[in-house]
């Protein structure tokens, strides 16, 4: 099964949602309860790796997400206050987990129509990375 994980790729909207919230000035990082060489490995493979500022691991943190120290890691190490973060995830307890911790949520629906109603409302929903691009550079100052 692990052997599995070396021949996944990006869902299809994300270089295109990547290069978006790229060019339109966010700063990137991604943050996974996986390893940091998988998602390497992924993000070039769809040519977007050089549009991160920071890939890290739960290794550094010791908790996996939706755990608040993991998350606390991920902002620190991207250098920002966590008001200042979003959460971008397709699982709703990784969403809850990191507004708890003071970072705002964007979910990707990904076909899901109902997010819990027993976990923190995200600030963004969207269908995929492409839209939700969309929506924060429009609501980009």
């Amino acid at each position: 099964m692990l052997d599995g994980f070396a021949h996944l790729e990006v869902h299809p909207d994300v270089p295109d949602g990547v290069r978006k919230l790229s060019d339109a000035g966010y700063r990137l990082t991604a943050m996974t309860n996986g390893s940091v060489a998988l998602t390497e490995r992924l993000l070039d493979k769809a040519g977007v790796l050089d549009r991160f500022d920071a890939l890290s691991d739960v290794s550094g943190p010791r908790f996996w997400k939706p755990a608040p120290a993991a998350c606390h890691y991920a902002v620190e190490r991207a250098g920002v206050r966590p008001d200042q973060a979003l959460m971008i995830a397709v699982h709703p307890w990784d969403i809850d987990g990191a507004q708890r911790a003071g970072p705002a949520g964007a979910w990707l629906r990904r076909g899901a129509s109902v997010y819990p109603q027993t976990m923190t409302s995200p600030r963004y929903r969207a269908q995929d990375l492409r839209g939700l691009a969309d929506l924060l550079a429009a609501d980009r100052p």
